[in-house]
């Protein structure tokens, strides 16, 4: 007879993130809870109309937290947001989005840009569908 598999922990129902404030959703996100890739993708959702939740995604992109929590492949959840800011494409957003490229350390740079297929940030014009 096969062993038990171990059970793993009740996450709970998902929060409501799209009734949350930019300030809660942060929150969540520096407190790792369990939905904090929901609570970033919503605040990602708002970047293009609301500068304070670019700010918010910019410094959230600086916590070790979510630079080593990975998406898939090297995409980490800081990358989704620094990518979520370009992709914006207002001169808010952008000019967040290369300050907290900027904080990355160097090999991190080097492999976002190698993903992003381009020699430097400023030529990172990504589309999110």
């Amino acid at each position: 007879m096969p062993a038990e598999l171990p059970k793993l922990p009740q996450r709970g129902p998902a929060p409501a993130v799209e009734q949350m404030s930019n300030a809660e959703l942060a929150r969540m996100v520096e407190a790792e809870h369990p939905y904090r890739g929901k609570a970033l993708f919503e605040l990602s959702d708002r970047i293009a109309l609301d500068d304070d939740a670019a700010t918010k995604v910019a410094m959230l992109s600086r916590l070790t937290s979510l630079r080593r929590a990975r998406l898939f492949d090297r995409v980490s959840l800081a990358w989704s947001g620094i990518i979520a800011l370009l992709a914006a494409e207002t001169e808010h957003s952008r000019a967040s989005a290369y300050e907290a490229f900027g904080a990355l350390d160097v090999e991190e740079q080097r492999d976002m840009l190698d993903y992003l297929e381009v020699t430097s940030i400023e030529e990172a014009h990504p589309r999110i569908a």
